[in-house]
């Protein structure tokens, strides 16, 4: 039998892992992380442009790196989409 000290350190144990789990999800979605895989996307672009001798490749570069950006700000409106349409009816269906 669990005594009361064991409760207390898995329910501890929980706090934790959601604290864990929020500060995840904030860092999936923050500007922040968006803006430096943007920046890293246009550099490793911009490199491999340069290396393969492509014409103003840093010019080049920028649309790749804003249709990236572009693609994660419209991420979570399709998020809410299917997480409403496919996801929802998905588990309606399982549970009957």
């Amino acid at each position: 039998m669990t005594t009361l000290k064991q409760l207390e350190k898995e329910i501890e144990k929980i706090k934790n892992r959601n604290l864990r789990v929020e500060a995840d999800k904030a860092w999936e979605t923050s500007y922040t992380r968006r803006i430096l895989l943007t920046i890293f996307t246009y550099l490793a672009i911009g490199f491999y442009l340069v290396a393969i001798d492509i014409p103003n490749p840093w010019l080049n570069a920028v649309v790749p790196a804003v249709a990236f950006m572009l693609s994660t700000l419209t991420l979570p409106f399709f998020k809410k989409v299917w997480l409403r349409y496919i996801y929802k009816s998905k588990n309606l269906r399982k549970k009957f």
